[in-house]
């Protein structure tokens, strides 16, 4: 095992082993084996349910691992429900019972296997349970208390084998107590109680499962929710985008100056959420009314009428950092999203920018823009830059001149915090683009210049970068008209992001713009079926292509969704214009003629068509005459 292969992770594990199985395996070996498959699959099941892996089983243990404490605990308590109905269905010499054990701490990976003393403290975790029953450390206590409609027993401080001081053990209570459990609590708790309990900081359950060599793994499930949240329970409406509740970092240093790490970071998540207008995000000052409270995901939710809510902690360890960052879904109680970061703290402001820039990509990823939403945060450190090329990204979604100014703006201004930031050079090159054709410049040539030269400079500085070619095909087209090349450009971007919507959508435009109209079709589908809420422009290009193709009601029905979306979107009432003109429908043709002098008095049909990059001559001409016909000059 190489060095660079050897990582320590943060995780949780399952391990139990079957009470008396030797005494089992004795008495009825078929029997028994063939109880312990069963429940083996039983098992597994409900450990991939939650999210959890099986990572090894040697002999007679079983070790699966977690990425939440919450999952293993609920796994865990399922497990054990689960083989209680089944085995009050067994004569009683077929009954196997498992013992479970739970810690919080760390380990090392090498491979798919792990080690380390939290793999250890939770196999000893488990050799405290009662059968049947659940051990946890006190480390796990303090981060599933309140958390769950669990009751737990306080057995006292244990001294386990390899580990140099006692720990706080809890019993989770999945039934009532027996009256020999009880006894058994309380002889435990006068066990060695001066001694203080040693800090760990992973998630670990041990499960150990009687059985020779590894099982096999089973198809993965979706985690059952518990507790979710209630929409008809909210005190305000969910609004129509992702909507989330950052809640205040929990510090679980040792030091309570360490504080300020912990509440710095969540603002700095929520500031810069706060920037995105796709995302909804409550207010500090709301969400920290939470600090020091252990509260559930659902009461959250409900009461700050949010769908999607955010918690973490920070450990500081010397002149380390550890972070952990857990996205949930309130309507559904799945786990979103599960990050853990380990870094340097001798600069604290630039530790919260690196990991709000890995938390904010693993948001969008799973809030708004999918697995692209990583391509925004390739090539830069700095957090500012990053912030206002996400910002200028959206403003040029919305396809009018105020919008690509912005964008323009913002791209310059993420170019000067970073020169060297290649995204940033081909978002302002398509802003420039986007302005040309609105018919914002008087000098049109001498911009799209500069626009083909930043397109160039992103491709220099990041050639494996999507972005970067589909701004030079974009660009190539409105300056060069070189069809050829955009459409080179495009598939090129779509080999290099497979999943990229905006590939899909430039090619099909660069398609449409070259006249190959029943070409550009499926293209556009796909853009759509890969981004169910695009960008109005692409709405737009279709529509042109039916409209070439005499499909006048496919582009009447695409584009009267964004203008009744987007009341003042120029160019979708100019396309319905055309649209309704060439359909017969004169009337309706002169209303949407009407909009576009009332958004833009100044327009003009010839400047409107001026700087489309569009090959046939005769369809502009056509598209024209027809805006003329409904009253436009």
């Amino acid at each position: 095992m190489s060095p660079q292969e050897v990582k320590r992770k943060l995780t949780a594990i399952l391990s139990a082993d079957v009470k008396g199985y030797s005494r089992l395996m004795g008495k009825d070996e078929a029997g028994t084996i063939q109880t312990l498959t069963t429940y083996k699959e039983v098992m597994a099941n409900l450990i991939q349910r939650h999210h959890g892996r099986v990572v090894d089983a040697p002999g007679d243990n079983v070790l699966a691992e977690f990425a939440s404490v919450l999952d293993a605990v609920q796994s865990a308590v399922e497990i054990q429900t689960e083989l209680k109905e089944r085995n009050d269905k067994l004569p009683i010499h077929r009954c196997m019972e498992f013992r479970i054990g739970i810690n919080l701490g760390d380990v090392v990976e090498e491979g798919d296997k792990i080690f380390g003393d939290g793999v250890n403290i939770a196999a000893r975790m488990e050799g405290l349970a009662e059968a049947g029953g659940i051990c946890i450390s006190g480390v796990v206590y303090d981060q599933v208390k309140g958390k769950l409609t669990l009751r737990y027993d306080f057995i006292g401080k244990q001294t386990v084998k390899n580990v140099a001081k006692p720990m706080r053990v809890y019993r989770v209570l999945v039934e009532p107590l027996t009256s020999a459990q009880r006894l058994s609590a309380w002889k435990r708790r006068g066990l060695d109680h001066w001694k203080r309990i040693h800090p760990v900081f992973k998630v670990l359950i041990a499960l150990v499962a009687a059985a020779n060599g590894l099982w096999p793994l089973y198809a993965h499930f979706a985690s059952r929710p518990v507790e979710v949240a209630s929409k008809e329970k909210m005190a305000f409406p969910l609004p129509d985008k992702p909507s989330i509740a950052v809640l205040p970092f929990t510090n679980m240093s040792d030091d309570p100056k360490q504080e300020y790490l912990a509440d710095g970071l969540a603002e700095e998540i929520i500031n810069a959420l706060s920037k995105l207008s796709n995302i909804f995000v409550i207010a500090r000052n709301s969400t920290f009314t939470y600090k020091g409270r252990q509260v559930k995901v659902q009461q959250v939710a409900e009461e700050m009428g949010v769908r999607y809510v955010l918690e973490g902690s920070v450990r500081k360890m010397g002149d380390k950092v550890r972070i952990t960052a857990q996205l949930v879904d309130a309507l559904t109680g799945n786990h979103l999203m599960s990050e853990q970061y380990e870094r340097n703290v001798k600069d604290v402001f630039a530790v919260q920018d690196d990991v709000t820039m890995k938390v904010l990509t693993s948001l969008r990823v799973n809030l708004t823009e999918g697995e692209s939403a990583r391509t925004f945060a390739r090539g830069t450190k700095n957090l500012e830059a990053y912030l206002k090329l996400l910002q200028a990204y959206e403003q040029r979604l919305t396809y009018n001149k105020e919008s690509q100014a912005r964008a323009r703006q913002l791209a310059e201004e993420a170019v000067a915090l970073d020169p060297g930031y290649a995204l940033a050079y081909s978002h302002l090159a398509l802003a420039l683009d986007n302005e040309v054709v609105l018919g914002v410049y008087d000098n049109p040539q001498e911009v799209l210049e500069r626009a083909y030269r930043l397109a160039e400079k992103a491709v220099a500085l990041d050639d494996s970068s999507a972005w970067s070619h589909i701004a030079l095909g974009m660009v190539s087209v409105t300056y060069k008209k070189d069809w050829d090349k955009a459409i080179a450009e495009a598939q090129r971007a779509i080999a290099l992001e497979p999943g990229s919507a905006y590939g899909y959508a430039q090619l099909a435009a660069h398609l449409t713009f070259a006249g190959r109209y029943e070409d550009a079709i499926p293209y556009y589908k796909k853009a759509f079926r890969l981004s169910p809420r695009p960008p109005p422009i692409w709405s737009v290009n279709l529509a042109w292509s039916y409209i070439a193709m005499g499909q006048y009601e496919e582009a009447i029905r695409m584009v009267k969704r964004l203008a009744e979306k987007q009341p003042d979107q120029t160019v979708a009432h100019t396309q319905l214009a055309v649209a309704y003109t060439l359909s017969g429908r004169e009337d309706d043709a002169r209303k949407e003629a009407a909009e576009v002098l009332r958004i833009d008095p100044t327009f003009s049909v010839e400047r409107n068509f001026s700087n489309y990059p569009i090959k046939d001559q005769a369809v502009v001409g056509h598209f024209k005459e027809a805006l003329r016909k409904a009253g436009l000059k």
